[in-house]
């Protein structure tokens, strides 16, 4: 695998992590191994349906398509596995998931984009 590749993806995977962890401490539903997987794997498959959709894996740390491959396949495809899965939703719950996971999983890319920029025109 590129390097590329690999970082994509463990930032893709954490940044979904991280949304879980932080919803499931502030709802203080615990942090247990079994409630975390519970609550991330819909996320987790929305992800990889997404970024399997964008064909990620030709510019992995790309904002389009790879990102917005990531962000609507976790968010979108993500909160549907989890409405099959008989999970809650509430509408404040789909507008928080929509804009942390947009803010994280585009973001990384926004930043990594940038920071290339910088040092291929610093002298």
């Amino acid at each position: 695998m590129r390097r590329p590749l690999v970082f994509a993806t463990l930032a893709d995977v954490c940044c979904v992590l991280a949304f879980v962890a932080i919803g499931r401490e502030t709802h203080h539903d615990g942090d247990s191994l079994a409630g975390i997987w519970y609550t991330a794997w819909p996320f987790l498959m929305g992800l990889a349906i997404g970024l399997v959709a964008a064909r990620y894996w030709r510019r992995p740390t790309a904002i389009a398509p790879a990102g917005l491959g990531a962000w609507l396949g976790a968010a979108a495809a993500g909160m549907a596995i989890r409405v099959a899965a008989g999970q809650g939703t509430a509408l404040a719950f789909i507008v928080v998931t929509l804009l942390f996971l947009g803010l994280f999983l585009l973001g990384w890319r926004a930043a990594t984009l940038v920071f290339s920029h910088l040092r291929h025109t610093s002298p």
